[in-house]
Order: C-alpha cells, then sequence, then structure tokens
C-alpha cells in the first residue's frame, strides 16, 4: 500500500546527488544589528492521525500480547538480527556445516523455542486428532468406548449426568467466548481494512500538501530579502542621525563637558558683574542711609536731654530714673561705618567691558555646529547610499535564481510524477486488496461457523437431553426428547473430529507468522530497536557503512540513519535538515554574501568625513575668558567687607531702647514728663522701623554679594585656564582626531548593516532545517505502513483471530469427553439392568446370551416393574 510513496524520499534525494558537485562553504561573522522580523513560513496542515485506538478490542489484543509475551518473554535480539542479515542465505546455505552459522542456528531456534514448541503442541494436535477420532470410531463400531448401547445402572448417575453436564456447558461457553473473540477480530480487519482508504487517500494528500506548499515556502524565503534590503535603505537613508549620531555621541564624551565648562563660566561672569552691582549700590545706599540715621539719633538724644532737664526730674522720686535715662543716651549712635570701604567700581567696570560679549551665545552657537554632526554626516556620504544599494541589488538578484540554481524544481515535479503514480497504482490494485480480503473475510467466517456448528450441537444436546430427561424413565425407556439430545452430542463429536485438525492447522500457520511479525517487527519498531539493526554498518550493503546515506546520496560516509531521519521526520522537521541535504547541495555556497560583505566594508572604510566648520568657542569667547580673570576680584578686601556687615547697625537695639524707656517713664510720678519720655519712645521705634530695618536688608545684600565675589575670585586663574584648556582639547580632538572615531563608528555601521544580512541568511537556513517541507508527511507514511495498517490493523487482529480460534480449538478436547460421557444418559439403551425387587441382584439370562442382561425385545417387557431397589437408581 505505501511502498510507493515511501520511495518518494529516496529518489528525490538521488536526484539530488545527480545533479549537483561539491561547494565550498562560507560564513560570515553575525555583526550586532537590529532583530529583524521576518514573520512565519506558510505552512499547511496536515490531516494524517497515524494514531490508532482499537476500542473495546483493545482489551483482547492486550491480552493475546500477554500470551505472547509468556510464549516469548525474550526482548528483540538485535545482534542475532544483524548476524543473520549479514549472512548471505544462498552462502549461508551452502557452509551450513561451518561452526558459525551452526552457532547462529542454535541461537535462533533458541530464540525461537516458545513459538516452537507452541507449534509442535498444535501438530502433534493436527496429526493426532484424526487417528483419535478414527481409532474412537472403530472401537465405537465395535460397541466398545460407549458404543454398547447399555448403561449400568448406579447409584451415583445423577451426579455423573450432572457434573458431565456442567463440564461440558462451561467447555461450550468458553469456546463461545473464544469463537466471538475470532469473530470480532475477523470482522474488526475487514472493517479496518476497508476503512484503510481514507486513510491512505490522507496520507497522499499530505504528501501532495508538501510538495506543493514547498514551491511557495521557499518563494517565501526568497522574498523576504526586501524586508533585509529594505531596513539596510532605511538605515542608509538615515545615516545621518545613526552614523552621525554615533560619531557625535562618541565625541560628546568630552565636547560637552567642555562646552558646558564655558557655558558655566559665562554664568559665574554673569553672576559676578550682578554681585558688584549690589556691591557698588549697597555700599553707596549703606553710606547715605547711615548718615541721615545718624542724624536722627543725634536729634532724639537732644529731644531727650531737654526733656531730663525737665525740674521733675530733679525730684527725689525721679532723679534715679533720669540719671540712668541720661546714662544711656550716649548708646543712641550708628555701630558700622560704610565710608571707609573699598571701591569696586574698576572691577566693575572691566566686567561690563568683559559682558560686551555675549560668552553664552558663543557657546550656543558652539553647541549648534556640534549637534549638526549628523547633518555633515548625511552630506558627506551620499554617494555611499547609491553604491550600497547596488551591492544589495546584487545580493538580490543571486538570491532570486534560488529556484534555477538549486534542483528544487525538478524533485518537485519528479516527486509529484512519483505520488500520482503510486497514488493511482494504489487506487488500481486496492479493489483487489479489498476483494481478497472478502475471501479471507468468508474463510475465517467458515472456519468460525465450523465450531459454531459444534457448539450448536453441543448446546442443543444440552438443551434437548436437559429438557427431555425424565428420572422415571429407564435407560430403555428414554423419551425421544432425551435420546435426541444424545445424539445432537455425539453428532458435535464427530465433527469436532472432522474440523478440528483443519482449525489447529490454520491456528499454527497464522500463529507463527502473526507472533512472529508482532515480536520481530512490531515490538522493535515501537521501541526503535528496528531502526538500530537497520542503521547497522554495512549490514544491508556489505560496501556502504550508511545505506542509506549510500543510497540517497552515492556516499556511505554521511552519518544518515533511518533512526534519525524518522525521528527528525516525526518532529516534523524541513527535509533538509532530516537528510542532511547540505551533504550533497551545500546551501552555503549560494548564499555566501562574504564578497558582498567585503564590497560593503570597503564603501564605508573610504567614508572620509571633515569638521572643519565645527568651531566649538571662537578667539572672542576665549578673550573673554581671560580679561575675566585679569578683573582683579581677587584684590578686593573681602574681609573689610565682611568685617562691617557683621556689625549691627546700632550700638543698641533701638526697640529695645524703646522699650526700657517706656518702662522707666511708667516708673515716673504720672505727668508731663512721663508722657513725653513716652513719646520719645514711639519716636525711637519709628526711627527702628524706617531706618534700621533698611539698612540691616542692604546690609545682607552687601553679605551675599560679597561672599558670591569671593566664591568666584578662588583659584579664578586655574579655572579659567583649565576651561581653556578643556575647550582647546575638544576642538582639538574635532579636528584632529575625530577621523579615529569616524573610522570605528562606521565599521560598526556597516557591521550592523551587514548583521541585517546574516540574519536573514540565518533565518533562511534555520527556516530550511525546520520549517520549509516539514517531513512530517514521511514520518506518518511509515507510521501509517507500520504502526497503524501492518501492526494495529493486520497483525493485532489476526493474532485475536488465531488466540480465539485456537482457544475454541484446544476445548473441543474436554467438550468431546464430556459430549460421550454425557450422551451416554440422554441416548435411549437397547439394554438395561434388571434388579430383583428385595436382593437388588441382576438377573441372569443365559438364554439369550446376552451376559446377564435383559433383552426387553425378546421378553417383551417394554416397562420393567421396578423394585424398592430400583428407586435408589
Amino acid at each position: 500500500m505505501a511502498a510507493g510513496p515511501c520511495l518518494l524520499l529516496l529518489w528525490a534525494g538521488r536526484t539530488v546527488c545527480a545533479m549537483q558537485p561539491g561547494h565550498r562553504t562560507s560564513s560570515p561573522a553575525v555583526a550586532a544589528a537590529a532583530t529583524l522580523d521576518f514573520g512565519f513560513v506558510p505552512a499547511g496542515t496536515y490531516d494524517t492521525s497515524p494514531h490508532y485506538e482499537p476500542g473495546a478490542i483493545g482489551a483482547l489484543f492486550q491480552v493475546v500480547k500477554a500470551f505472547l509475551y509468556v510464549v516469548q518473554p525474550n526482548p528483540f535480539p538485535q545482534d542475532l538480527a544483524r548476524k543473520i542479515a549479514q549472512q548471505k542465505f544462498a552462502e549461508f546455505q551452502g557452509e551450513y556445516q561451518k561452526p558459525e552459522n551452526v552457532v547462529l542456528t542454535l541461537q535462533t531456534l533458541h530464540y525461537e523455542v516458545g513459538f516452537i514448541v507452541a507449534a509442535a503442541i498444535g501438530l502433534i494436535f493436527v496429526l493426532l486428532m484424526p487417528l483419535v477420532g478414527l481409532c474412537f470410531c472403530m472401537c465405537r463400531c465395535c460397541d466398545n468406548c460407549g458404543g454398547e448401547m447399555h448403561q449400568r445402572q448406579k447409584k451415583n448417575n445423577d451426579c455423573k449426568r450432572g457434573c458431565f453436564a456442567t463440564f461440558l456447558f462451561a467447555s461450550s461457553l468458553i469456546m463461545s467466548i473464544c469463537v466471538m473473540s475470532a469473530y470480532f477480530a475477523n470482522q474488526h480487519l475487514t472493517n479496518q481494512v476497508r476503512g484503510t482508504k481514507k486513510l491512505v487517500n490522507s496520507n497522499f494528500k499530505d504528501l501532495k500538501m508538501l510538495i506543493n506548499n514547498a514551491p511557495g515556502q521557499i518563494d517565501y524565503l526568497v522574498n523576504q530579502y526586501n524586508t533585509t534590503k529594505n531596513k539596510a535603505l532605511s538605515d542608509l537613508n538615515n545615516v545621518g542621525p545613526l552614523l552621525g549620531g554615533r560619531v557625535q555621541e562618541q565625541l560628546a564624551r568630552e565636547v560637552r563637558p567642555a562646552l558646558d565648562a564655558v557655558l558655566n563660566m559665562a554664568g559665574a561672569i554673569r553672576e559676578t558683574k550682578e554681585a558688584l552691582e549690589n556691591v557698588s549700590v549697597s555700599v553707596e545706599v549703606l553710606k547715605e542711609r547711615t548718615e541721615r540715621l545718624q542724624a536722627n539719633l543725634t536729634d532724639t538724644k537732644a529731644n531727650l536731654s531737654n526733656t531730663l532737664a525737665d525740674p521733675a526730674c530733679s525730684q527725689a522720686q525721679a532723679a534715679p530714673t533720669c540719671n540712668a535715662i541720661k546714662n544711656s543716651l550716649n548708646n543712641l549712635n550708628t555701630n558700622a561705618n560704610f565710608s571707609g570701604l573699598p571701591d569696586v567700581t574698576e572691577q566693575l567696570d572691566r566686567l561690563k567691558d568683559i559682558r560686551k560679549t555675549d560668552l553664552t551665545s558663543l557657546v550656543q552657537k558652539g553647541y549648534a555646529a556640534f549637534n549638526n554632526t549628523p547633518e555633515l554626516v548625511q552630506n558627506q556620504t551620499k554617494n555611499i547610499e547609491s553604491d550600497v544599494q547596488t551591492v544589495l541589488d546584487s545580493i538580490g538578484g543571486n538570491l532570486s535564481n534560488f529556484s534555477r540554481v538549486s534542483p528544487v524544481e525538478h524533485i518537485l515535479s519528479s516527486a509529484t510524477t512519483l505520488v500520482t503514480k503510486s497514488e493511482a497504482y494504489v487506487r488500481e490494485y486496492f479493489p483487489v486488496v479489498e476483494q481478497y480480503d472478502f475471501y479471507r473475510w468468508l474463510g475465517s467466517l467458515a472456519l468460525c461457523c465450523m465450531l459454531i456448528l459444534i457448539l450448536l450441537f453441543f448446546c442443543l444436546g444440552l438443551l434437548c437431553g436437559s429438557c427431555g430427561y425424565d428420572r422415571q424413565a429407564t435407560p430403555t425407556t428414554r423419551g425421544c426428547i432425551s435420546n435426541t439430545g444424545g445424539n445432537f452430542l455425539m453428532a458435535g463429536v464427530g465433527f469436532s473430529f472432522i474440523f478440528s485438525s483443519l482449525l489447529m492447522f490454520v491456528v499454527v500457520i497464522t500463529f507463527i507468522a502473526g507472533g512472529n511479525v508482532e515480536k520481530l517487527v512490531c515490538e522493535p519498531f515501537e521501541d526503535r530497536s528496528l531502526f538500530k539493526v537497520l542503521d547497522t554498518p554495512y549490514l544491508l550493503n556489505s560496501q556502504w557503512r550508511n545505506y542509506l546515506s549510500g543510497f540517497l546520496f552515492q556516499n556511505p560516509n554521511v552519518n544518515l540513519t533511518f533512526q534519525n531521519v524518522y525521528s527528525e521526520c516525526k518532529e516534523n522537521k524541513g527535509i533538509y535538515s532530516a537528510l542532511q541535504i547540505e551533504n550533497i547541495f551545500h546551501l552555503n555556497e549560494l548564499l555566501n554574501i562574504s564578497k558582498y560583505i567585503d564590497d560593503i566594508e570597503g564603501k564605508f572604510e573610504n567614508i572620509n568625513l571633515h569638521f572643519d566648520n565645527i568651531i566649538l568657542l571662537d578667539d572672542t569667547g576665549k578673550q573673554a575668558l581671560l580679561n575675566f580673570g585679569s578683573t582683579g576680584i581677587e584684590e578686593i578686601d573681602f574681609d573689610a567687607f565682611l568685617s562691617e556687615t557683621s556689625k549691627s547697625i546700632t550700638k543698641v537695639d533701638l526697640l529695645a531702647f524703646a522699650n526700657e524707656l517706656e518702662a522707666s517713664a511708667d516708673k515716673l510720678p504720672k505727668g508731663a514728663l512721663g508722657n513725653a519720655l513716652k513719646g520719645h519712645a514711639n519716636s525711637i521705634r519709628t526711627i527702628h522701623l524706617q531706618q534700621v530695618v533698611p539698612l540691616e536688608q542692604s546690609m545682607t545684600t552687601l553679605n551675599q554679594s560679597i561672599r558670591v565675589l569671593q566664591r568666584s575670585a578662588e583659584e579664578l586663574a586655574g579655572k579659567i585656564s583649565s576651561v581653556i584648556a578643556s575647550i582647546d582639547a575638544a576642538q582639538f580632538l574635532i579636528n584632529n582626531n575625530a577621523s579615529t572615531v569616524i573610522i570605528k563608528e562606521s565599521k560598526r555601521f556597516a557591521d550592523s548593516i551587514i548583521g541585517y544580512f546574516v540574519q536573514y541568511i540565518q533565518w533562511v537556513k534555520d527556516s530550511l532545517s525546520y520549517e520549509v517541507a516539514g517531513c512530517k508527511p514521511v514520518s506518518n507514511l511509515v507510521d501509517t505502513a507500520l504502526d497503524v495498517f501492518l501492526c494495529s490493523y493486520v497483525v493485532d487482529s489476526v493474532n485475536a483471530f488465531w488466540f480465539g480460534l485456537g482457544g475454541a480449538t484446544m476445548f473441543l478436547i474436554p467438550a468431546i469427553i464430556f459430549a460421550v460421557k454425557l450422551a451416554k444418559f440422554y441416548r435411549r439403551m437397547d439394554t438395561e439392568d434388571v434388579y430383583d425387587d428385595v436382593e437388588i441382584v441382576p438377573m441372569k439370562n443365559m438364554e439369550n446370551g446376552n451376559n446377564s442382561y435383559h433383552n426387553e425385545h425378546l421378553y417383551g417387557i417394554h416397562n420393567p416393574v421396578m423394585t424398592s431397589g430400583m428407586e435408589q437408581w
């Protein structure tokens, strides 16, 4: 059934071998690149499911396998099978007497000893049953072996009859079960053979799908080159942001910190100028307001002195208070003196001149020029895109010739023809298979009918004998129904002797064939040990180490085994991987892009980028930085400023002084003096709020500005020198050392472009190995032919058939014995024992010569009088 399609793979492989010479392979290094998505290779869904569930009859199959295990418990003899296969049959016949051949024969007999013993028992049965039947028939004709129509009447006759009937019924029941098993196995085989057509069509459909889908899958692989090409062109179109961005990123490690330092210095210049302006303004404000405060305090002291000159202060009660107030008037003076602070006008004027140069704007121009690096790269690499695109078109043209260069189309065309012819062959001869199966089914049914006929006689004999049996009747007066039952039993015995040899002969033949196929083919196929034997070096061909690769590729040194091919096809891997076609069709040569890689790398190695237009900071900006260092800020006497700003505005806290003055006024007697002092206290508070508080704020601003200047002045020259040195180093890197960065990043960019094609090539190889032309239909075909059709459909059914048939045939022996014994109790006898009424002693009649038997026909006794002794019978 599956022989033709099974050769498809082998023949196709030989075609490849005939068409392809050897090729050199090369594998470029995989470069880092973005992962591309090539999608999924289109694949069909195979319909065949080579898995068979026998249903309820599976229990019978398991019982048969258990019986076969008892007959043959030895594992599959791999070594013995190899030795037998390696022996040429003709040589083995001619050199049989050689010791090694004798040993091999003994090993074979030892392995087959279970089958040999069982078959010997069956053959003995075949030979002896006709002889035993013949002897039994002749014996009965001589009135022996139960042939005489006389039954001795004994007390245990009822017990014997019941036991014989029970044993015969049990034997018939077991035989019936065995016959039913054989019948169902026979019917199961016929049903499965009829259903095999659907399974065969499904396998052919899957094979056609494999063949028809393969060109589309290969076209999909070739067409996915456009995905790689488009990605590469997209990167080339964006070479500025990609390559320029990478170059900029490398240069930015030194350029950006340098520009940031200049920008920070520009901020420091701005802060220094603002601080100097605050110092200048604050000093002037403090001078002016301090003088005004001193004048107001002087007036306040004069007014207080006039008030304290009042005669009321001379009174004894007010005099101590007034004297105390007079003694504190000297504290109403300013404490800080800002008129002696140094002048910062000169430094401020220098900074104003520096600020005329917009250093921040110059730095921003430097940033803008540096950030324009991608655009510079884009403009200077326009010719690269066209050159690389030409290379990419060449790669695509080479890949598009895959179908023409490779033997795929020829293989698929030939494979299609082979599958079509095989399918037509199967369709043509399948009706013949069904017809012969019908003959087999009819013959098997006839064998079952033989046993059914025997069982029918036994069952009718039991039924008639049991129903027609009369306990009161004597052996000579038994009824017609009982007598008919005995005749049926004897008829069953006769047919048993007639059919048993034929039945057992069929059982032996099918047992030897089916049992050995189960043990030597089905079980080894299930545990894959059969493949291990087939893959034995030099087994199938003494000149080939590996038969499969020698047959397919004419190269027996390729390690291609049946087990590997079957296992990989079982996993639905591609034929390219399963058959190791790379050994005869070198795909690497077709997909070799090393020369194109060299071209692409050469294009990028010739890139010549110029960054002369990038000016980070011009001379004007640098001069502004140098001028900032010579402004003289560090010469300012910061200690003098900090000393004065740390002092309080007045010698005494005016609010505290006003509160004490008001408290002193409360101690005085009520009158004009106390009210006047309270009025002076309010005036002092007003002076504090209106003059002292603003002065304190101005002092705080002055202090903060001085501290800013002090920080700016610390190592100012060194800072400026460092900033200028860093900006010069960054500019030098751009002007002189950028080529190194450009070469490095150009190589990385070229590697990323090449990496796309390396990804594509690897994806093509992986797809060919695991997805394109998945050979699951091939393993399905093997499973269908061996596991499903041969083992599950045929062998299991045949084994179940002989098991049932053999069991029923073997139970014919006890059935014959019990039927013969039981028939004696059912059939009408010609003579019987006659007993005396008292002594129960048999009467002798010597006249009729019947040896003490009484002939009822001679004496006309049809219903003898039964004495009390007869009741015991």
